[in-house]
């Protein structure tokens, strides 16, 4: 900070101007591109989804290609663009940004702009995360189920314009901030592997080691809810459990913030203690079917998004929900799961075939005991409370904080 402050003092001691990001550089749209047109190799490219899961904050290396025949027809980005996804289903994630670093250009498809300036490329790539430029962007975004950001939006925003020197100084500190971060992260993934393993081992049994029951013997399937509005959702009553609560976590979170509209008279089915809950369909076959069980009683009548189902045991004592929990993630569940869907460009889940699975059964006290073990190796790489995961979230906090200090200035009158 006193390397800032001193430059600060010595270049800019009446303030610093903000600009609007449209007078700065210009807005380039993509065009169209599906992740049907991704290839082995050939000419680089991002898809706007990537821009989300894929990539960092800043730095980006283009790990899909597309044909250099579709290629000739996309848009492209250079080196120091800012490669921005404009749509998402939740507003605090519209605006998402990454500037790209590599060598040579990179294709891109719909849905995504491209900034182009003459500021330093990992500056604005860490503005577009400040607290300062999702106030701006608010005012500017639209749609319901949707949330669109337009790049005639995007150019009003402003942003603070530091010379040079003192933007990429505030680059070299959070640069610091994240490196840091990415090694503990690094080794979080070294712990999530060895989960992984015990996991699949403690898991993995023989035809005749234990019992082995199918799925519609052991209980039976639910559907989420049914014959939902939009207005429901915007007016609701009752928690419901969301997709990406099922898909993120090993137990169910039973008291979710999300509502919905249910009325005394519709016939929805409420989760309950005990059951396990299924995402139905994926973009891919590697993430369809991902499990969650309800290791707590909800506190009230809760609900199940209508993109997922529920397996419901007819006796709990029999399947061990904290046993489930893991089984159903482990490699003897997945590759059963996986060919119990099919589709191309959607994958879905074939009830009749999910029916059709087989569950290994052990002994109550031996479900009892495998949970316990796998539970301890989970809270290493999952406990926000504790060890890696509190350290990352501690340096996470720590790196918003500076980060929105660093960038913000007093303004040039």
């Amino acid at each position: 900070m006193s390397r800032i402050d001193e430059l600060l003092r010595r270049i800019a001691p009446s303030g610093i101007e903000h600009r609007a990001l449209g007078e700065l550089g210009e807005f380039v749209r993509g065009n169209g591109l599906t992740k049907k047109d991704f290839t082995d190799s050939g000419f680089p490219c991002i898809h706007y989804g990537q821009i989300y899961t894929v990539f960092n904050h800043s730095v980006a290396a283009a790990k899909t290609f597309v044909s250099d025949e579709l290629a000739s027809r996309l848009k492209r980005a250079r080196h120091g663009d800012l490669l921005i996804a404009t749509t998402s289903e939740n507003v605090e994630e519209v605006g998402k940004a990454v500037a790209w670093l590599g060598a040579g250009e990179v294709a891109f498809g719909g849905h995504t702009t491209v900034f182009r300036h003459s500021l330093d490329p990992k500056y604005v790539a860490y503005f577009f995360q400040t607290e300062s430029f999702h106030q701006q962007k608010r005012k500017f975004v639209s749609g319901t189920k949707v949330k669109e950001l337009p790049y005639s939006g995007i150019a009003q925003i402003r942003i603070p314009v530091p010379p040079l020197e003192v933007q990429q100084e505030i680059v070299r500190i959070l640069d610091t901030f994240t490196e840091l971060e990415a090694e503990l992260e690094a080794e979080l993934e070294a712990r999530n592997q060895q989960y992984e393993h015990y996991r699949d081992t403690l898991l993995t049994f023989d035809r005749d080691e234990v019992r082995w029951v199918c799925l519609e013997d052991l209980g039976h399937l639910y559907s989420g809810l049914t014959g939902k509005s939009k207005a429901d959702f915007a007016d609701g009553n009752a928690p419901y459990i969301t997709y990406m609560n099922v898909f993120a976590n090993l137990a169910a979170d039973v008291s979710p913030s999300t509502m919905v509209k249910v009325r005394s008279t519709e016939s929805q089915t409420p989760i309950a203690y005990g059951d396990v809950l299924f995402t139905a369909s994926s973009e891919s076959r590697e993430e369809v079917g991902m499990a969650s069980a309800v290791t707590s009683p909800p506190p009230q009548p809760t609900y199940l998004n209508s993109f997922c189902f529920g397996f419901r045991p007819h006796s709990y004592d029999e399947l061990n929900p904290e046993f489930a929990k893991h089984l159903f993630r482990s490699r003897t569940m997945r590759e059963q799961i996986v060919k119990a869907a099919n589709g191309v460009t959607r994958i879905n889940i074939s009830k009749a075939a999910f029916r059709r699975i087989a569950v290994p059964l052990p002994e109550p006290k031996d479900q009892a005991r495998i949970a316990q073990i796998l539970d301890g190796l989970d809270a290493l790489v999952s406990d926000l409370s504790s060890g890696l995961p509190a350290e990352i979230e501690a340096r996470r906090q720590q790196y918003n904080y500076y980060r929105d200090r660093l960038l913000s200035f007093e303004e040039a009158v």
